[in-house]
Order: structure tokens, then C-alpha cells, then sequence
């Protein structure tokens, strides 16, 4: 990737501690107990009181910066509402929590609310028995399948239980925040439904996960859905939201900082894609398994939370080509998928 991010801040807020972006939008930053050590978070004045966009990781040293926000920075001021971008534990980890605190609604797309309070419960045998016949296909031995059945008590472990009901927001549908109109982008590849917030008035855009300034999101295909096409979801998410945001727009990401260049940065990561699927043609011209692919695609040392992630991301590429028909996919002797060039 070529795009060299400008960023509009010299320095991240303090923890416990809030940074204006513009009037009426602070910036809040949280820790994560992973190799991305943080995310950051959004508060939306909302007449007398705060609405707070994703949430954080539920760990008590991020409930105990919240406590220091609603101490120091909301002064006694109310959380008129929450809204969460997506499901994963580190947008969605206190909403309930929040939520609870202070008696207000959940504002989520509904497959995203759907799917967290599923992944809070859906640890059963036959889970178990998915996860594991979906990673052995992938070309993955006993020890790592093992991992990754018990990783499935993660969620539950990291995100407070999601409230039972929810206001759904959705595609094109707005949120009036303090008089100001935040439109809602659907993204999709990252998760289902990933929610993203436009001020055309303010001039920001809360992109969340789905445009990162410095790393490119992560687009995986799961256990739940092992012949997805996230990747071709998300290529075209792309280009809708650079027709529908201005390039001069500040971008709020949940990772990194505040920055300019949205266009830029789209491009970038279409860009970025574009020369891994070659590369994964490259690969495929052996018959290869995707823990195969995925040790020529990612040359560095991984560990066992980001390995995960890596595999998910190779078979996002892999399912791309399958599904053009680029590559084949077909069972090997070890019953284990061997995915292979058309061209070699």
C-alpha cells in the first residue's frame, strides 16, 4: 500500500480523557489487550446530555475510563443514547453495560445486534463440531482447531450482554443528533452490516472499521458462513461510499487517527486487494491449502489471536477466485481443501 495518511492531530487523547475533532464531536481512545492496542470511540453532543458511539472491550480498565469520563468530562451530563457500528468485542463490548447505566436504548443494525447476542450463547457441540471441521479444511492440525474451539467463549467473556431489544438503524435512514443530520452508510465485508455515520454539515465521517487509515480492515470468512464472498462485498461497499462522501471530508476511524484523503485511501486499499488476489494466483499455481496460502501471504511470526484473523482473510481471497471461477476448489486425499490456478 502507498497511501501515506495525513493526519489532523499531533497527539491521541489521554486515556480517561476527551479531544474535540470538531464542534460538538470528541474523541475518546480506548485499550485493547491485542497486538492493536486500541480503539477509538465517539461523543456526539446531544442537547443536554451525550450520545456515545461504540463502546469498547468489556475489561474493567475501560470501565474505569468511563467512569473518569462521566466524572470529569460529561459533569454530571446524561448518555442520551448509544450506537454501536457493528458487532465485534471491541465496539459492542459495553453497550450493554452503558446502556444499563443509564436506562437508554441501543441503536444497532439489527443483523449486528442479531449476531452478538447469537455469539453470546452459541457455544454448543455442534459449534464445536463446526469450527473444528471448518478449520481442518482449511488445512489447520489438531492443536490450532483446538484453539480456536475454545476461543469460542471469547465473546461472551468480552462483551456485556446486549440488550433484548434494539432501535434498528439501517441503510440511508438518518440519526438527528443536536439538530444535525448523521446519515447511515451500510458497509459490508468487515461484518454484515457495518455501520458507518456521515455530517455533511460537520464535514466528518464516523468510517468505523470499514476504511482504516494505516491497515487495511480485516475481511474474513468465518465458520458460520465458510462459502461467503465477503471480499466482493466489500470492494463494492467501497466505491458506494466514495461516491457518497465528499474526499474533503475528516475520516473518523476506529483505529490510528482522524485523517484526510478519503478517496486516497479508498483506492489505496482497492489497490491493496487487487494485488493480493494476484499474488494468491501466484501461490495457487501448486495445489495449495489455505494455512498454505496464508503462511506466503503473511511473512511474519503470528500469534494464536491473529492467526485467526489471517486465515479468515486468505480464504476472503481465496472464495473470491473460486467464486469467478479463477481458481478450483477441490477435496484432497487429506480431506482438506486444495485450491488451484486454472492457468497453471
Amino acid at each position: 500500500m502507498n497511501y501515506k495518511p495525513e493526519y489532523v492531530f499531533a497527539e491521541n487523547p489521554n486515556l480517561g480523557h476527551a479531544k474535540m475533532v470538531v464542534e460538538g464531536v470528541y474523541w475518546i481512545r480506548m485499550p485493547l489487550p491485542f497486538a492493536l492496542d486500541h480503539i477509538n470511540l465517539w461523543l456526539l453532543k446531544d442537547g443536554d446530555g451525550w450520545a456515545v458511539v461504540d463502546t469498547g472491550i468489556n475489561r474493567i480498565e475501560v470501565r474505569n475510563a468511563w467512569k473518569k469520563i462521566f466524572k470529569n468530562f460529561f459533569c454530571g451530563l446524561p448518555v442520551t443514547r448509544v450506537i454501536v457500528t457493528h458487532f465485534h468485542p471491541d465496539h459492542a463490548g459495553l453497550a450493554g453495560w452503558l446502556c444499563k447505566t443509564y436506562g437508554v436504548k441501543l441503536l444497532m443494525p439489527a443483523s449486528e445486534w442479531m449476531l452478538g447476542r447469537m455469539l453470546s450463547h452459541d457455544v454448543d457441540p455442534s459449534t464445536r463440531r463446526e469450527t473444528a471441521k471448518f478449520y481442518r479444511l482449511a488445512g489447520f492440525q489438531k492443536k490450532i482447531i483446538l484453539v480456536a474451539q475454545k476461543r469460542l467463549e471469547n465473546y461472551k467473556k468480552w462483551v456485556f450482554p446486549l440488550p433484548a431489544s434494539i432501535n434498528k438503524i439501517e441503510d440511508c435512514g438518518s440519526i438527528i443528533v443536536d439538530g444535525c443530520n448523521w446519515e447511515i452508510i451500510i458497509g459490508k465485508g468487515h461484518s454484515p452490516e457495518h455501520a458507518c455515520l456521515y455530517c455533511k454539515e460537520k464535514g466528518v465521517f464516523i468510517s468505523g472499521d470499514q476504511v482504516l487509515p494505516k491497515i487495511s480492515p480485516n475481511i474474513s470468512v468465518w465458520h458460520q458462513q465458510p462459502d461467503a464472498n465477503p471480499l466482493a462485498e466489500y470492494l463494492v461497499t467501497l466505491e458506494i461510499i466514495k461516491r457518497k462522501v465528499s474526499n474533503d471530508t475528516l475520516s473518523l476511524p476506529s483505529h490510528n487517527s482522524p485523517f484526510l484523503g478519503f478517496h486516497e485511501r479508498i483506492d489505496d486499499l482497492r489497490a491493496h486487494h487487487h494485488e493480493r488476489l494476484i499474488k494468491v494466483m501466484e501461490i495457487c499455481q501448486t495445489p495449495a491449502t489455505a494455512v498454505n496460502v496464508m503462511e506466503k501471504l503473511f511473512d511474519r511470526r503470528l500469534d494464536t489471536h491473529q492467526i485467526f484473523f489471517a486465515v479468515g482473510e486468505t480464504l476472503a481471497h481465496l472464495n473470491l477466485l473460486w467464486k469467478k471461477s479463477h481458481i478450483t476448489r477441490e477435496l484432497g486425499k487429506r480431506g482438506v481443501f486444495l485450491f488451484s490456478s486454472r492457468d497453471r
